[in-house]
Parts: structure tokens; sequence; C-alpha cells
């Protein structure tokens, strides 16, 4: 066994590794995650603007 074998074993594990990955990125079983995921930046967040605010306020009064 010399370096090109383990060049070609490390080229063969490299592009199963990238198949893998594109398999679970694209695979029927990610996408609803992927779609929760993707619309977290516009979630409504006033759930937690109201509980911080009814904290300040608490303090106030203490």
């Amino acid at each position: 066994m010399d370096i090109n074998d383990l060049r070609s074993i490390v080229t063969v594990l490299a592009f199963m590794s990238f198949v893998g990955i594109v398999w679970w990125a694209y695979g029927k079983g990610a996408r609803k995650g992927f779609d929760e995921a993707a619309n977290l930046p516009f979630a409504d967040d006033d759930a937690e603007v109201i509980t911080d605010l009814s904290r300040k306020e608490e303090r106030k009064t203490s």
C-alpha cells in the first residue's frame, strides 16, 4: 500500500460523505424541518416582548 492507495481511499470517503450530506439535505424527511427553520426570522415575538415588559413593571412596583 503506497501513498496513491491512501489518496484513493480518502477521495472515495470524501465523495461518499458528500453524497450523504446531499441526500440528507434534499431528502423528503428534512423538508419540514428546513421550512420551519427558514421561517424562524419571521416568527411572532410578541409573547416574549410582553413577558419582558411585565417583568420590568414588576421590578418597578417592588
